[in-house]
């Protein structure tokens, strides 16, 4: 096969639950030089003139090469092929967030942007999942009788934590020093990230993609930004399609503007996209920039398309889709959504050419 070894690229992308694996090797720019490909049921080796690149897979996975079909070449995009691939079960979802805040245990919440602390040593009795939005209007429905709850909103006490779709609910009385107002922003003292906001003179909103909660006797994660947002993300994702049967949302800013339109392809992907090397080197960047690639694994991911809606694009689209009660709208700060859409342009560029779009929506993955 002629091809030229310094910028061949592979890709492979194993789904669990189908049990099968796509295998890309994209096309050069220019030049050619012979490449041999062997595969194992544990590895994928390249073997140019120049030296080779093997790719192990993880130890869950395995491939099974004599079902390798499907054969085909794609011209700008490359060599395509598909086949079996044992894996154990997809992975059980734990939400982080639920791993983090463990009731009776004195919590520490640090801005993930700069590790500044915004609530340090509060005690948290209770952490509880907060009802769906329109809990309220559900119960009108239910009851024959007036709404016991008409009025009442559910705001934490000092000691709580409540936990919505993408933000936790606080009680910060005890630490501000004067009563805030109702509606406002908060915003880190260090790095003036907008971290939530205030909803009454209690009760102030947090969003997921702005904070991290640890137990106090630990240190402050530094975790890469663009990791971090992916993987809250596609966490709240996963979690809200489980539990309310949706695949389509609206990411929405804290303004109410829609930012993107994203639908849920699947969650059960392992994606790899090793980068070509001279001699024999293990490496899996995926789906990053080549500087910040060098991870040693491979991920977990979800699979979705997306449409933009910045600069009045997409509006009638997006009106359908907000006047449509099976899409769910995911509200996160306007900062952090303009950081999402840049985030699945960076993955969508990443990918294959013939895996780029789909109909007429964009097509990319997030990192669990």
């Amino acid at each position: 096969m002629a091809v030229a070894a310094a910028k061949t690229r592979l890709f492979l992308e194993v789904r669990r639950r189908l049990q099968s694996a796509l295998l890309i090797l994209s096309e050069p720019d220019e030049g050619g030089m012979h490449l041999d490909v062997s595969i194992t049921p544990t590895s994928l080796l390249m073997r140019t003139p120049d030296g080779c690149t093997e790719t192990q897979l993880p130890a869950e996975v395995r491939l099974a090469p004599s079902s390798c079909g499907g054969l085909k070449y794609i011209t700008g995009d490359g060599l395509h092929l598909r086949l079996q691939a044992h894996t154990d079960s997809s992975p059980q979802l734990i939400s982080v967030f639920n791993q983090s805040l463990q009731a009776q245990e004195c919590c520490t919440f640090y801005c993930q942007s700069c590790g500044e602390v915004t609530i340090k040593d509060r005690k948290l009795l209770r952490v509880l999942p907060l009802p769906s939005e329109n809990w309220s209007a559900l119960v009108g429905e239910w009851c024959c009788h007036p709404d016991p709850f008409a009025n009442k909103p559910l705001h934490p006490r000092e000691n709580d934590c409540f936990i919505g779709d993408s933000f936790f609910l606080v009680n910060l009385r005890s630490d501000l020093e004067q009563e805030p107002k109702a509606n406002t922003k908060v915003i880190c003292k260090r790095c003036k990230v907008m971290l939530g906001e205030t909803i009454s003179s209690e009760t102030t909103k947090f969003y997921m993609t702005e904070i991290i909660i640890q137990p106090s006797e630990r240190s402050f994660p530094n975790i890469p930004r663009s990791q971090f947002v992916q993987s809250v993300i596609a966490q709240c994702l996963v979690e809200l399609s489980s539990a309310r049967s949706t695949f389509r949302f609206t990411i929405q800013g804290q303004d109410g503007k829609v930012y993107i339109l994203l639908w849920i392809l699947n969650s059960d992907s392992l994606v790899i996209e090793p980068l070509r090397s001279s001699g024999c080197v293990k490496k899996f960047p995926l789906l990053e920039d080549t500087s910040e690639a060098d991870s040693g694994s491979a991920w977990n991911a979800i699979k979705v398309l997306y449409q933009p809606c910045i600069k009045s694009r997409n509006e009638e689209l997006a009106s359908t889709w907000e006047s449509d009660i099976s899409v769910h709208p995911l509200t996160l700060p306007s900062a952090t959504c303009l950081e999402l859409l840049l985030i699945l342009s960076r993955s969508n560029a990443s990918l294959p050419l013939s895996l780029r779009q789909m109909n007429s929506f964009q097509v990319a993955f997030l990192k669990m």
